[in-house]
C-alpha cells in the first residue's frame, strides 16, 4: 500500500513484515559493495526513513549512482531495527527514479548558510530547517482559524485594494493601470479619475477599518490575510509583505482585548507543542537553544503589565548601555524591547497606554488627553508581537484627531458612520502572523519564515 513517512512513524508495529510504498526525495546515499543506504524525504515528516537496498535489487548498480535530490518510488518491507539508532526501515525489493538529480544540486549533504539558502528559496524547503519552519507555519495558520471558530468570531475577507489608509501614515503601495510614463494629468497632478477605480487606489496596509464596520453587525470578527507595506527598511523583522491577524470586538475595551490576546497566543503555543513536538527539538537543539522551556514558562504564567510610562523610567534607570536614550513620546527601540523581556521582567510584558503623538488616529484617547488606550505585547526574542488598542468610539473627537494628523475625513465617512449609527466601545489588535512564527521557532530573520520573501530592493520568483 502506498503509505506517508508521517503514517508509517505513527504505526509502524503494526506496518511490520507488510510490503508498502513510499515515495520522496533523497537527501543522502551511502552504498558499499553489496548493499546501501538511502535516507528518503517526502515532506509528511521532519524524519527521513532509511531505505535498505543490496545486490539482489536489478537495478542496484543504479541505484548506487543516485544523488541527494532525486526522486524515487520505493516498494519494499518494514523491518524493525531497534539495535540501531532508528527503531525500523524499508528492505527495498524494487527502486524506481523518478526525477534524476545531477551533482550541480545545491542542497548537496553538507551544511548550508541561511544567506544562500535564501538565493534559492524555491528549494530550501527541502531542507531540515525551512521543513520544520514552513510546517509550524501551516500549523500556526490552521490554529488561528481553530481559535476565533471555537470562541464564535466570523470571519471576514477584508479587500487587498484599498482606497483607506488604515494606519494614517502612508507607505503604501499604489494600484494603477495607467500609463506612468504619459499618465493624465490635471492642474499638472495626475488625473485618478481616469485610472480604474477612477481614484487613487492602493494595496491594504490592514484590515482593521473593514473589520470594524463588521463588527458593529456581528460583534465578534477576524481577518487573516496578506498587508503590504511600502517601507524602505531592510530590517530582520520588517517586509513589504506580510500576513496579519486581526479580530474587532464590539462591547470590549482595553482589558478585554488583552484577555483575549494573551488567550489567543497561549493557545497558539499548545498547539505548536501538540502538533509539532519533533520540530520543537529540532528548534531548541539547532536554532534557539531553551525555546521550549521559554514557551513553557509563557504558558504557565500570568502576562506582565506595564503603564508605558513606567517602561520609560525602568529603562531609563537601568544599568545598562542602551545605544538609543528613551524619554516620554519616544517610541521603544529593539534593545528597549529586549531589556523589558528578556533583563526586567523576564518574560512576556504587556506596555499600555502610549503616547497620542506615536500611535495612529483611531486609538481611544484617554482621560489625561496626552496617552491613548494602546497596548503591545513584547515577547522574548523577538520584541512586539501584537498591537492593539481600544478603538474611538466618540464621533466628535474622532473627527478631531483626524484633522490634527491629516487624516481626510471626505475619504473616511464611511468610517464616521459607525460612530453615528449605533457605535460601540469597541477593541481590537493586530498580530504579525510572521512574528508569531519567529518567535515559536527562534528563527531570527523574517526573510527565513516567508516562503518567498518580499523585502525592499527584492521581488523574485
Amino acid at each position: 500500500m502506498k503509505t506517508s513517512i508521517k503514517e508509517i512513524r505513527s504505526d509502524y508495529e503494526r506496518l511490520v513484515g507488510q510490503e508498502i510504498f513510499v515515495q520522496g526525495w533523497i537527501k543522502t546515499n551511502r552504498f558499499q559493495k553489496q548493499f546501501g543506504f538511502i535516507n528518503l524525504n517526502d515532506g509528511s515528516a521532519l524524519a527521513n526513513l532509511q531505505i535498505v537496498y543490496d545486490a539482489t535489487l536489478p537495478n542496484f548498480e543504479e541505484v548506487a549512482k543516485f544523488g541527494a535530490g532525486c526522486s524515487l518510488t520505493v516498494k519494499g518491507t518494514l523491518v524493525l531495527t531497534p539495535q540501531a539508532k532508528q527503531p525500523f526501515e524499508i528492505k527495498a525489493t524494487e527502486i524506481i527514479l523518478e526525477g534524476d538529480s545531477p551533482s550541480t544540486y545545491p542542497l548537496q549533504p553538507k551544511r548550508h548558510t541561511r544567506e544562500f539558502l535564501r538565493e534559492i528559496a524555491h528549494l530550501r524547503p527541502r531542507t531540515n530547517l525551512f521543513n520544520a519552519v514552513f510546517r509550524v507555519r501551516s500549523l500556526l495558520a490552521h490554529a488561528i482559524h481553530e481559535f476565533f471558530r471555537k470562541k464564535d468570531f466570523i470571519y471576514l475577507h477584508s479587500p487587498i485594494i484599498t482606497g483607506s489608509d488604515a494606519e494614517g501614515a502612508g507607505d503604501m503601495f499604489q494600484v494603477t493601470v495607467l500609463d506612468m510614463e504619459k499618465p493624465p494629468k490635471k492642474d499638472g497632478k495626475v488625473d485618478y479619475s481616469k485610472d480604474f477605480f477612477g481614484k487613487h487606489a492602493n494595496l491594504t496596509v490592514s484590515g482593521q477599518l473593514q473589520a470594524e464596520a463588521f463588527a458593529h453587525a456581528f460583534k465578534k470578527v477576524y481577518t487573516f490575510g496578506p498587508t503590504f507595506r511600502a517601507e524602505k527598511s531592510n530590517t530582520t523583522r520588517h517586509a513589504s509583505e506580510f500576513w496579519m491577524v486581526e479580530p474587532e470586538v464590539a462591547f470590549a475595551d482595553l482589558r478585554d482585548i488583552m484577555d483575549l490576546i494573551e488567550e489567543m497566543i497561549k493557545f497558539l503555543i499548545r498547539q505548536v507543542f501538540e502538533g509539532a513536538k519533533e520540530e520543537l527539538e529540532f528548534f531548541d537543539n539547532f536554532v534557539s537553544p531553551g525555546k521550549i522551556e521559554q514557551l513553557r514558562k509563557l504558558l504557565d504564567s500570568k502576562i506582565h503589565v506595564c503603564e508605558y510610562e513606567d517602561a520609560v523610567k525602568i529603562i531609563q534607570k537601568a544599568d545598562h548601555d542602551f545605544e538609543h536614550k528613551i524619554s516620554f513620546g519616544d517610541d521603544l527601540a529593539t534593545e528597549h524591547e529586549k531589556y523589558l523581556t528578556d533583563v526586567h521582567f523576564k518574560g512576556p510584558v504587556f506596555v499600555i497606554n502610549w503616547p497620542k503623538e506615536i500611535k495612529a488616529f483611531y486609538m481611544r484617547l484617554n482621560d489625561d488627553n496626552k496617552t491613548v488606550a494602546a497596548v503591545d505585547l513584547l515577547v522574548p526574542g523577538s520584541g512586539e508581537l501584537v498591537g492593539g488598542s481600544q478603538r474611538e468610539e466618540r464621533l466628535e473627537l474622532l473627527e478631531r484627531r483626524m484633522a490634527e494628523m491629516g487624516v481626510p475625513a471626505e475619504e473616511m465617512q464611511w468610517y464616521l458612520d459607525l460612530r453615528r449609527f449605533g457605535g460601540t466601545v469597541h477593541s481590537g489588535f493586530g498580530l504579525g502572523f510572521e512574528r508569531m512564527v519567529m518567535y515559536v521557532t527562534g528563527v531570527e530573520n523574517i526573510r527565513d519564515v516567508i516562503p518567498f520573501p518580499r523585502t525592499y530592493r527584492n521581488c523574485d520568483y
